[in-house]
């Protein structure tokens, strides 16, 4: 078996959440490879994340609940996911 990058998108319930706690509790929960900001529309930024893991561990899904769990985070989705 290989390694897969996952790239999520992580949407905050609005404008004003407090990006930088949302992004603190993702590096504390998954560790990701690499994180950033993505201006969406009207002061919205989407939160980019990159995931490395092995393709043995199975889908996505228990990562995309682990952030929807996090405070201000409306919601996780993939965006992408290749085989390395």
């Amino acid at each position: 078996m290989g390694k897969v990058a996952v790239t999520l998108q992580v949407m905050p319930d609005s404008p004003e959440t407090d990006m930088e706690k949302i992004k603190n509790e993702i590096q504390e929960k998954i560790n990701p490879q690499e994180m950033k900001d993505e201006p969406i529309a009207f002061g919205l930024k989407a939160l980019i994340i990159l995931i490395i893991k092995e393709d043995s561990e199975g889908g996505t899904e228990q990562l995309e609940e682990e952030i929807r769990q996090i405070n201000g985070v409306r919601e996780a989705r993939v965006k992408d996911v290749t085989l390395i």
